[in-house]
């Protein structure tokens, strides 16, 4: 039974300093390049605005899908972005992220002529490589949550992007703790998906063009 105890004892040691090495790794690697402002940002072709559902389960507005609208509209209109790629899930035709958010912007004055929508963003990973495998973008601004943006930097660190992000307004923590605690959780899966197992994305294909405002 000691012994029993013993062995739980390193496996639960050993995952909670997995998960608090790689927070802090994706975390400190990453802080440089992510902006509150959108006065201290520079100018970007293009931002890449990451997918979530735009209702949550009570059917209410999801305010992590408003923010994130926030943020792109305030970045297009400030002139610190000219294009937007919309990078969501699309599993079914009663669920479509890039569509939802496509429609968000232009009703918010986005141009619907410079709004691209990638609908194989299934996962932050792969809306990160698609950006710059599929639609050949390199230099981009990534759009959402400020704890989001930092995996999605992470990503794009590994493959050798020349990305920033731009954090939305916050939350409060009583609307986003569970978001944010499985964050926390999905840190340690983007360094296993990176550095150990070099994973791609579910979906590649073509190269792809991005709408750059052509009527």
């Amino acid at each position: 039974m000691k012994r029993l105890r013993k062995y739980l004892w390193v496996i639960v040691s050993s995952v909670i300093a997995i998960l608090v090495l790689s927070n802090l790794w994706v975390v400190f690697s990453t802080s440089d390049k992510l902006y509150q402002s959108s006065e201290n940002i520079g100018t970007y072709e293009v931002g890449l605005v990451l997918g979530t559902s735009n209702k949550i389960s009570s059917g209410e507005d999801n305010p992590f899908f408003t923010n994130r609208i926030d943020a792109a509209v305030k970045l297009y209109n400030a002139g610190k972005v000219k294009y937007l790629i919309v990078s969501g899930d699309n599993r079914s035709k009663y669920y479509n992220e890039p569509l939802k958010m496509q429609q968000a912007l232009v009703a918010r004055g986005v141009p619907e002529n410079v709004i691209t929508m990638d609908y194989a963003g299934l996962r932050t990973l792969d809306s990160v490589v698609r950006c710059k495998e599929i639609f050949g973008q390199n230099d981009v601004v990534i759009i959402s949550q400020g704890f989001h943006c930092h995996r999605a930097l992470f990503i794009s660190n590994y493959h050798g992007m020349n990305a920033v992000g731009f954090a939305t307004e916050k939350i409060p923590i009583s609307q986003s703790f569970k978001v944010i605690f499985r964050e926390i959780l999905a840190r340690p899966v983007a360094v296993w998906d990176t550095y150990l197992i070099g994973k791609r994305p579910k979906h590649l294909g073509k190269s792809e063009l991005i709408n750059r405002g052509e009527i």
